[in-house]
């Protein structure tokens, strides 16, 4: 995999980052990846599984009922993360890969990663 992003900036070292951070994680069937994806505002968290290419189950912060919940952005991910690994359990899914999408894991992201560990997924 020959790909490469050259120059400076949070956007490509971000970029940078995921590339080489998927290079060794993918998703089975047997154990899909978790992927979370973050901007400013929102968070959307998926289950994929790479083999097929296919999103198994998915949450996000603009979802209804989470969009009208109180609290602050890191409550909202966290009841993604709960509301992910409630999803995922139902679809017969115990195991996922963890993929931070390049970014830290930190806050938002760690919340997501917590939270569904503490809903029953071993990531």
């Amino acid at each position: 995999m020959a790909i490469s992003i050259i120059g400076k900036g949070k956007f490509k070292a971000r970029r940078r980052r995921h590339l080489r951070l998927r290079k060794k994680v993918a998703g089975t069937a047997a154990r899909p990846r978790l992927v979370v994806t973050r901007s400013n505002r929102n968070l959307v968290a998926q289950v994929v599984d790479d083999a097929v290419g296919r999103t198994l189950v998915s949450a996000s912060t603009l979802e209804v009922d989470l969009r009208a919940a109180e609290g602050d952005k890191t409550d909202k991910a966290r009841r993604v993360g709960e509301l992910i690994a409630e999803r995922a359990k139902a679809a017969g899914i115990d195991a996922v890969v963890f993929d931070r999408g390049g970014n830290k894991y930190h806050g938002r992201v760690a919340a997501v990663a917590d939270a569904a560990r503490e809903g029953g997924l071993a990531l």
